[in-house]
């Protein structure tokens, strides 16, 4: 069971925001531009989340695993 009931866009957003982060990390990204709205609009997305309104985001312990959670899946995907 998992300790938060993350909602799956609140979850989307932060995968799509490690994977824009991911492709602004090469030697000279493409469309560098259009990847640092993006990593803008996800990261606001994130953190205007109702979900962080709710007694199960309240605790900073929540934020921190969102990221793991998703970065679980950033592992996985590399191998």
């Amino acid at each position: 069971m998992d300790r938060f009931p993350f909602p799956d866009d609140l979850i989307a957003a932060q995968r799509g925001w490690h994977a824009a982060y991911r492709a602004l990390a090469v030697p000279r990204p493409r469309h560098a531009t259009e990847l640092r709205r993006r990593l803008l609009l996800l990261s606001v997305r994130i953190h205007w989340h109702p979900f962080w309104s709710t007694p199960a985001g309240w605790s900073p312990a929540a934020r921190v695993e969102l990221r793991r959670l998703t970065a679980v899946d950033r592992r996985t995907d590399a191998a």
